[in-house]
């Protein structure tokens, strides 16, 4: 029998299944979700364009943040403060990217931005799936001060797209910190749950200052629901990270880009 939109919102357990599978997508590869949270918000429980927004920034923290706690079982804290230079290196970039990106979203045409942007993530898709024949044989292909502007420029970039995209930049993160860096898959994604979250704090922080989180009071029993879902899920992917090897991962996230540059080709 077919539900309503209403009726499909209403459903607490359809929303905490959703919380908890995209919360285990973040916990094992170490992404917010947000793309492929956003398009269920809309079309599966009919949440207007803003409320999806704002719920599925908020998602997103979530998952960001438990993700990172339940990973550590995995990626201890002391290794993830071994790779504090590529955290602060991409965050200075991103940071500044994000702040462009509203700005360059009202002065180019969409329709080539997005090309570009999936473009992108296809190229980046490609480059993991051949990372393992790569002669770097994981570690830095740059050094010193190339290294570090190598780093923010990427950063920048990230930034950009991930404020078009409205996304943490999980997806981009990731494979920018194995690539260039030289860090393993399991390493970066954590690294990309620490340089997510500030951002994504930031984001809320002006979501908040213009009246617009009253979507999460609103929606306050779906919001915790999926926010339940949400840590649960997070904590299944951050167990399932010690028994799904790196070279799993890899291919896995080189999916997620090309499902990712499928759906931004498309993107109307």
């Amino acid at each position: 029998m077919y539900l309503g939109l209403g009726a499909v919102r209403s459903s607490g357990g359809l929303a905490f299944l959703v919380g908890a599978a995209v919360g285990t997508l973040g916990g094992l590869i170490g992404l917010g979700g947000a793309e492929f949270r956003l398009p269920l918000l809309i079309a599966l429980f009919g949440f207007g364009a803003l409320a999806a927004v704002v719920l599925n920034k908020a998602m997103s923290l979530v998952v960001v943040a438990s993700a990172l706690l339940f990973r550590t079982g995995e990626v201890p804290v002391g290794q993830l403060v071994e790779h504090w230079p590529v955290v602060v290196n991409l965050l200075g970039g991103s940071l500044i990217g994000a702040w462009w990106g509203a700005a360059l979203a009202t002065r180019v045409q969409p329709r080539t931005l997005y090309r570009v942007i999936a473009g992108l993530l296809a190229f980046l898709a490609l480059a993991l799936l051949l990372h393992p024949w790569l002669p770097s044989g994981g570690t830095a292909y740059l050094e010193g001060h190339a290294l570090v502007a190598a780093g923010l420029l990427a950063g920048l970039g990230i930034g950009v797209v991930a404020s078009l995209l409205g996304v943490a930049g999980g997806e981009l993160l990731i494979p920018t910190i194995v690539l260039l860096f030289g860090v393993d898959i399991k390493t970066a994604g954590s690294l990309s749950l620490v340089v997510s979250l500030p951002t994504l704090l930031v984001r809320l922080a002006r979501y908040s200052r213009n009246g617009r989180l009253r979507a999460l009071r609103e929606h306050r029993r779906f919001a915790l629901l999926m926010a339940a879902g949400s840590v649960t899920g997070a904590a299944v992917g951050a167990a399932l990270l010690g028994v799904v090897p790196g070279a799993v991962l890899l291919p896995a996230l080189a999916l997620i880009l090309v499902v990712s540059a499928w759906k931004v080709w498309q993107h109307r």
